[in-house]
Order: C-alpha cells, then sequence, then structure tokens
C-alpha cells in the first residue's frame, strides 16, 4: 500500500514527536558497536524530517537525548555530542532548502561548549525560516521541565507577577520549553518499547501513541506516512462519545 498517496492533507497532525528508539540494538545485531547505531540513525533523522516536510508537517520533535542519558558511559556520551556538532553543520543545507528552522528545548546548558555554540548559530541561520519548526530535545527530560515550569510560576506568584487563583493551563503552557509550539497530536515511538520515557508529559496528553517495531537506523519516510496514515484513521474524542462528534 501506498500510504503517502492515502494520507489525507486536511488531517495531518499538527506536531508529530518522535522517541527514536533502538540505535544501540540495530549496531549490537551488525555486530558492531553501539556508537555505529548512532551514527547510522542520522540517515533516519534525514529521512524523517524531508519527509514530514514533503507532506506539510508543520511542527516535528525529536527526542535526541535524554537527561538521562548522560548516565551512560563516558566514551558514548562524548561520540554522541560530536555527532550533534557534525550533524548540525552537514544538516544546515537540508534545513535552509526545506524552509524548516530549528529550535531546541532542554536543559541546553549542560552541553559541551562546542556543541551548544554549534546549536545556537545553525538557529539563529535558520530563524527565518517559515515551512516547518524541527525542535531537538537535548538535555532533556519532562519531570525536569514541569519542575522548572512550577519553580518559575512560584517565583512570580511571591513576587506578585501573577495570582495564584489566575493560574490555568494557558499559564503553565506559557512556562513550559515548548511554550511556542502546538500540543502533541502524534506520539512514534521506535524498536518495540512501549513507553513514554519521561518525553513531553504534558503536552501528550491527548496524543495519539504509534509504536513501530522498526529499529531507529533502519526507520524510512514510508515508515512515517504509514504512521500518519494510522493516525488519520483513528477517532480522536477527547472525552467526548462517538455520537457526539458525528
Amino acid at each position: 500500500m501506498n500510504f503517502k498517496e492515502n494520507i489525507d492533507p486536511s488531517k495531518l497532525p499538527q506536531h508529530i514527536a518522535i522517541i527514536m528508539d533502538g540505535n544501540g540494538r540495530w549496531a549490537k545485531k551488525q555486530g558492531l558497536m553501539r556508537v555505529k547505531g548512532h551514527e547510522k540513525g542520522t540517515k533516519a533523522v534525514r529521512e524523517v524530517v524531508e519527509g514530514c516536510a514533503e507532506i506539510g508537517i508543520k511542527n516535528l520533535t525529536l527526542y535526541a537525548f535524554s537527561t538521562e542519558n548522560w548516565n551512560r558511559p563516558k566514551i558514548e556520551v562524548d561520540t554522541l555530542m560530536k555527532l550533534l556538532v557534525s550533524s548540525l553543520k552537514k544538516e544546515i543545507k537540508t534545513l535552509q532548502d526545506n524552509d524548516i528552522s530549528l529550535n531546541a528545548i532542554g536543559c541546553l546548558d549542560n552541553l559541551p561548549t562546542k556543541a551548544h555554540r554549534e546549536l545556537q548559530e545553525v538557529i539563529e541561520k535558520t530563524s527565518g525560516n517559515k515551512k516547518m519548526i524541527l525542535t531537538l530535545a537535548l538535555s532533556y527530560g519532562s519531570r525536569e521541565e514541569l519542575t522548572s515550569m512550577v519553580k518559575e510560576i512560584s517565583e512570580k506568584v511571591s513576587a506578585g507577577e501573577i495570582f495564584s487563583k489566575d493560574i490555568d493551563e494557558s499559564v503553565i503552557n506559557k512556562h513550559l520549553y515548548t511554550r511556542n509550539l502546538p500540543d502533541v497530536d502524534l506520539v512514534i515511538r521506535t524498536s518495540g518499547e512501549q513507553r513514554i520515557s519521561n518525553f513531553l508529559l504534558w503536552q501528550i496528553a491527548y496524543a495519539e501513541l504509534y509504536f513501530s517495531e522498526i529499529l531507529w537506523p533502519d526507520y524510512r519516510r514510508d515508515d512515517l506516512y504509514e504512521a500518519i496514515y494510522n493516525y488519520q484513521n483513528r477517532e480522536r474524542r477527547f472525552g467526548k462519545t462517538s455520537e457526539q462528534l458525528s
């Protein structure tokens, strides 16, 4: 089945978030070091980014490095940071050619200086692009984000800038890393694992979850289109009944 041809362009998810899982297992199956899986995974990133831009997705967020990933072996973390820098340099042409602006969320100050500098440079160079926003979640953890949000709002309440009675969902949204992004409509996780792993817990409250058995380095745009087609054939009720929707 050609999933792309069967996608309804009027019912596209406004925001897709992807947990890119399976790089290490892919490498192990090939008899390679884990870092080789991460290197191979950059091709899947390009495929998915270009695939989203091709059909008109406005927002794509990729879970690139979690707060927990800092606990991995140092050689793997160092390699991932070097890979981030090299990938940003290589992919800026892809971003510019596809009119994509780069965004990043997470504890970015924890990134090595070179990686942080390269990231900010690409964000600035692509800031005028309008077709799609590509957000990288780097040194990101949803619980840390929510904790930071609570602290920031609490400080504003103490300072008299916000009254506690006025705190609602919109106020919370304005104090999250994703304040300029819409809620997530579709979450995709590769490699067969079926968990959220501390990713955008507030933002995915009503998202559709799609789990793929494919290891991330083997993921291609046709797999993305299959996930979107599946999404479009689900009934999203947001607490209502089917009868109310019809």
